[in-house]
């Protein structure tokens, strides 16, 4: 009779796990290095007992089997990660010409194109889109020009705070122009001004709501005396106190 098949489990009885562990240990090394000769291939094999104990076997060394172990396994490693990085990418392009084409296809109804095959339901909610699309647009344009009205009367504002202190420079000016006018008329009626003339003559309007303008004078022939200068003062009816 043949020998019955084991049942692969760990064995209950200790000193028959210690005799099973010792022959099979070395039967394992023994295949190794049957494997390193026969097939001229770098082996390794290291095996713990249950108690601690180191068992190892290398057909040249331990230590460049376990070099040329991890870096063949890093290499895989780069490998698959490589690989699973382009299979991402491939997924991901996919992804996006999907979302293109349904955009390109949402365009294309949204502007009236190819919405002969859409039902009644479609049609409506196409509709709804645009509306909703519309209400949005006319929100966003009343925003931008109310924000616009309001920059132009901020605008407006300080255009007429600066004319209104331009207005007030001016009024100065006038007040200083007319007490120099003043003078001017005083010493001329006081007979210290003679035979002399201003260039300009000098207006006062009492209605006017700028007191008075400047303006310059052309005396005509019939006036101007014979050994009088070409420009002369020129007093037009107003009231002096």
């Amino acid at each position: 009779m043949g020998r019955g098949k084991i049942v692969i489990r760990r064995i209950d009885n200790s000193a028959s796990r210690q005799v099973t562990f010792s022959k099979r240990r070395n039967g394992l090394l023994k295949k190794a290095k049957e494997l390193a000769i026969l097939c001229d291939a770098e082996v390794g094999v290291v095996v713990f007992s249950s108690t601690g104990r180191l068992y190892e076997y290398a057909s040249s060394s331990m230590r460049s089997v376990i070099d040329r172990y991890c870096k063949a396994k890093g290499e895989q490693h780069q490998e698959k990660d490589k690989a699973s990085e382009v299979k991402f990418w491939q997924k991901e392009a996919t992804n996006l010409r999907q979302q293109l084409q349904n955009l390109q296809e949402n365009h294309r109804k949204l502007i009236g194109e190819e919405i002969s095959g859409l039902s009644v339901n479609d049609l409506q909610n196409l509709e709804s889109q645009l509306e909703k699309s519309l209400r949005g647009v006319r929100m966003k344009k009343e925003q931008i020009l109310s924000e616009e009205i309001e920059e132009l009367n901020r605008k407006g504002y300080l255009i007429h705070q600066e004319n209104e202190e331009l207005y007030k420079k001016v009024n100065l000016i006038n007040q200083e122009n007319l007490e120099l006018y003043k003078k001017v008329y005083e010493r001329y009626q006081n007979g210290v001004i003679s035979n002399y003339t201003i260039p300009c003559s000098i207006s006062i309007h009492e209605a006017s709501s700028i007191p008075f303008h400047i303006k310059s004078c052309e005396q005509s022939s019939s006036v101007r005396q014979a050994n009088a200068p070409k420009l002369g003062l020129v007093l037009y009816g107003s009231k002096m106190d």
